[in-house]
């Protein structure tokens, strides 16, 4: 039987970068005492005023169909949102609901480039970012971030990648894996360099929230810089609502006008009952919220501080983001045989860098999804780990 294309290219994008944190899982299941630190899943509870929301819209029967751009609700809360972000007037016209930043994605890479194109992104990059890339036809493009340079994406190694069929920047900060979060200079100087070259920027900020260093700054909010910036954000990591799947582009109009058959297509409207929750959630603030932001602000502290002094162990204080990057490059060996020998003798399971892009091979990403106690323990038996590889003992 014949397929499409589509499936070819993304055949090989799957399980084999998360090789450890199946192998984990698994392990959990059997009973054994693994310390998981792979994924970026909240693990503070979400508002229980959210809850509640949701509970009540869906006894109410808000179950019908929803308008292909979502309810008027939603909507409005966030258009209300990037209006006070920006200082400009953000409307409905400008703003199109999506289950999750995975979806919106995947929208507006569709709507934006396509077979004969080209998009740009920082290498390391978040592990469906090709995937999304490939399945809209279009050619990645990586654009290497120097851990000199704390992964920061530069303008200029932007445009010295940039080609004649260069469409598209996906841009990512605070970033997942490496946590570097651009300033307002750098984005201006990227905003720029896709000026000049007519690139769109879509502009993932799902980690708005969590930023520790530099204030927050987005390619949306510098009025050079709106015209051709789609933002994809959701509530997943600000409210701790990962399986809600409510999320959203906010964009031009024209950008949204094309973007809505493509919506329809897919979905034909989200589940009411969660876009009144989102609606409810983006208009209130949460004390919630500004306890969970804190509780990741702590914990990006104590890799940085218990890895100091471990023998071939580097871990800067992460700027932004649910993750921390620790550079293994000295112990002697790659980060995938480091995540390999620290799930089997230390009974932690944590991503390989290079599951992330060959920028990152040298290193594994930590994610701050446990509690304080937690993450020190685990800290701990990395250095337990560096001290033998230090010493070259076998397990």
């Amino acid at each position: 039987m014949r397929f499409a294309s589509v499936t070819d290219r993304l055949a090989d994008l799957g399980a084999a970068k998360w090789a450890v944190h199946f192998e984990a899982r698994r392990r959990v299941a059997a009973g054994e005492p693994i310390i998981e630190l792979t994924i970026g899943e909240p693990d503070t509870p979400a508002p229980q005023a959210l809850i509640d929301t949701a509970i009540a819209s869906l006894q109410a029967r808000r179950i019908r169909y929803s308008g292909g751009r979502g309810e008027p609700s939603v909507l409005q809360a966030i258009a209300a949102k990037y209006s006070k972000r920006t200082g400009r007037t953000i409307t409905t016209d400008n703003t199109a609901y999506m289950p999750g930043t995975q979806t919106a994605l995947y929208a507006a890479l569709a709507a934006l480039a396509e077979a004969g194109n080209e998009v740009l992104v920082g290498d390391p990059l978040y592990a469906t970012y090709e995937g999304v890339i490939r399945a809209s036809g279009a050619d990645i493009v990586l654009v290497p971030l120097d851990p000199v340079n704390g992964f920061h994406l530069r303008a200029e190694d932007l445009e010295a990648r940039i080609t004649p069929r260069s469409r598209v920047l996906l841009l990512n900060s605070p970033h997942n894996p490496t946590g570097a979060t651009l300033s307002r200079d750098e984005i201006a100087a990227i905003v720029d360099v896709c000026r000049r070259h007519d690139l769109w920027i879509v502009s993932d900020e799902v980690y708005e929230m969590l930023s520790y260093g530099a204030p927050f700054a987005s390619p949306f909010d510098l009025a050079e810089g709106a015209e051709r910036t789609v933002v994809v954000s959701s509530l997943s990591k600000s409210h701790m609502l990962p399986g809600m799947r409510a999320g959203w582009c906010v964009g031009p109009v024209e950008f949204i006008e094309r973007l809505l058959p493509l919506s329809e297509m897919m979905l034909f409207g989200g589940q009411p009952f969660i876009q009144d929750m989102a609606a409810y959630a983006l208009s209130e603030t949460f004390a919630e919220c500004a306890e969970s932001a804190e509780s990741f602000r702590v914990r990006a502290e104590i890799l940085p501080e218990m890895l100091a002094n471990a023998p071939g162990l580097r871990c800067p204080k992460p700027e932004g983001g649910m993750f921390a990057m620790v550079d293994v490059s000295g112990t002697g060996i790659d980060g995938e045989a480091f995540a390999w020998r620290l799930l089997e003798e230390e009974k932690v399971a944590v991503m390989p860098g290079a599951s992330f892009g060959q920028q990152a091979a040298g290193h594994v990403r930590v994610a701050l999804s446990s509690d304080a106690s937690q993450l020190r323990e685990a800290a701990s038996r990395m250095v337990s780990l560096a001290i033998r590889l230090s010493q070259g003992k076998a397990a």
